[in-house]
C-alpha cells in the first residue's frame, strides 16, 4: 500500500448449518490461462457441487486459493483482532513490518522482531505468508534516499533483498519484490525514485534476478495500485514490463493488483485485466483489497472476477476491521469496528462459493 491520498477513487462466528448454501466450485475448463475474450467457466454438473465452507480462508481453499489479510504486529495483543485473524484467514501479509524503514533503519543493521512475530505466528497456525515489500520508493530510511552513487546503491539494494529473503527462505509463499514503480497519470512510465534516478530503469530487473537467487522457491511479484482498469496507461506500462520480462527470461511469477477501490468497486474491465496478465504466463493476486463503504455488490464483483480467472491464486484484504484500516473513515473492510461481519462479508463468501472454478484448473495453473 502507499501512504498518500487516493487517486481517482482508488489506491492504496462460523455460520450455522441453516445458513450454509450450496456453492458451485467445479467447472468444465482446465485451461491454465485466459485471454481478454475468454468466457467465464461453465456451470458444473451436480456431481461436482461442494458445500460452502464457513470461513473466508476455508472457502478460498476449496478452489486451491488463499484469502488473507494484512497483519499489524502491534494489534496481535487484541483478542477480537486475533480471533478473527485465526478463524477467517489462511494467509497473512505484514502491513509495515517488512518494509525497509522497519527492517534496515541504518545501513547493514537489521531488525526483524516484529516481522518474525507475524511470520512465526502465521506459520504456526497453518497460514501461508506473503512478503511485503523489498524495493519501494516510499517508507525508505533517509540514508537510502541519500545514496547517489550507483555502485553503492546497487550493492545496498541487493544486500537488502538477499538479507530479507534469506532470513525467510522457504517460509514466504510470494514476495512483492518491487512495489509501485510506475507513475500515476498517462505516461505509462516509471516514477521518479532514488532507484530509478540512480540505477536507471533496469533496477527492476536487477531486483528480480537478485530475488530469484535469494529464494528460488518463492513466487516473485510486481505489485502496484491503479492497474486494475485495462485501458489505463499505467496498467499498460506494467503489462509491457511483464511481457518483456517473460520474453527475455527475467524471473517474474506474479502480478499483484492492490485493488484499493472507491465505492463503485472494480472497473468493468477488471476481469479482462486479470486474464490478460495471466495470459502472459504469470499468476495474478489481489493484494490489498479494500472498498470505500464496503458495498456488498462491489466486493462480490471483485472476488468473482478473481474466481473466474484460474491463475488468480488469492485475495488479501488490507486489514481486518474498519478501525484497523488505513482508510478507516471510509469503513472499507469486511468487519465493523466491533469485529462483526458486515453484509460485504457474506457477499464475499458467496462469491467464492458461487463461481464455477475447479480445483484442478486452479492447481494446474500454479
Amino acid at each position: 500500500m502507499h501512504p498518500h491520498p487516493l487517486r481517482s477513487g482508488r489506491r492504496r462466528t462460523t455460520l450455522s448449518g441453516a445458513l450454509l448454501v450450496a456453492a458451485l466450485l467445479a467447472g468444465a475448463t482446465t485451461t491454465t490461462t485466459q485471454t481478454a475474450s475468454a468466457a467465464p467457466p461453465a456451470t458444473p454438473s451436480p456431481a461436482t457441487v461442494a458445500p460452502m465452507a464457513s470461513t473466508l480462508g476455508a472457502q478460498a481453499a476449496q478452489s486451491g486459493r488463499y484469502f488473507g489479510t494484512a497483519v499489524a504486529a502491534g494489534r496481535l495483543g487484541d483478542g477480537v483482532y486475533t480471533r478473527i485473524l485465526d478463524r477467517e484467514f489462511n494467509s497473512a501479509t505484514a502491513e509495515n513490518e517488512m518494509k525497509w524503514d522497519a527492517t534496515e533503519r541504518s545501513r547493514g543493521s537489521f531488525t526483524f522482531g516484529a516481522a518474525d512475530q507475524i511470520v512465526n505466528r502465521a506459520l504456526g497456525r497453518g497460514q501461508r505468508v506473503r512478503g511485503h515489500t523489498l524495493v519501494w520508493h516510499s517508507q525508505l530510511p533517509g540514508w537510502v534516499n541519500q545514496t547517489r552513487d550507483a555502485a553503492t546503491l546497487r550493492s545496498v539494494m541487493k544486500h537488502h533483498i538477499n538479507t530479507l529473503m534469506s532470513r525467510y527462505r522457504g517460509k514466504i509463499h510470494s514476495w512483492d519484490v518491487v512495489n509501485e514503480a510506475f507513475a500515476d497519470g498517462g505516461s505509462g512510465q516509471l516514477r521518479g525514485s532514488v532507484f530509478r534516478d540512480v540505477l536507471g530503469t533496469g533496477f527492476i530487473e536487477e531486483a528480480f534476478r537478485t530475488a530469484r537467487s535469494a529464494d528460488p522457491s518463492a513466487k516473485l511479484c510486481y505489485n502496484d495500485y491503479s492497474i486494475e482498469n485495462w485501458s489505463d496507461a499505467k496498467t499498460q506500462g506494467v503489462y509491457r514490463l511483464v511481457r518483456d520480462f517473460k520474453a527475455r527470461g527475467v524471473p517474474i511469477d506474479c502480478v499483484g493488483l492492490q485493488a484499493h477501490f472507491g465505492a463503485g468497486g472494480p472497473p468493468a474491465s477488471f476481469q479482462t485485466t486479470l486474464s490478460n496478465f495471466a495470459a502472459l504466463g504469470v499468476d495474478v493476486q489481489i493484494t490489498e483489497l479494500d472498498i470505500a463503504q464496503a458495498p456488498p455488490a462491489a466486493y462480490a464483483n471483485t472476488v468473482r472476477a478473481c474466481m473466474n480467472v484460474p491463475r488468480c491464486t488469492g485475495i488479501t484484504v488490507w486489514g481486518i476491521r474498519d478501525s484497523d484500516s488505513w482508510r478507516s473513515r471510509e469503513n472499507p473492510l469486511l468487519f465493523d469496528r466491533n469485529g462483526n461481519k458486515k453484509a460485504a462479508y457474506q457477499a464475499t463468501l458467496s462469491a467464492m462459493g458461487g463461481s464455477a472454478v475447479t480445483r484442478a484448473a486452479s492447481d494446474s495453473a500454479r
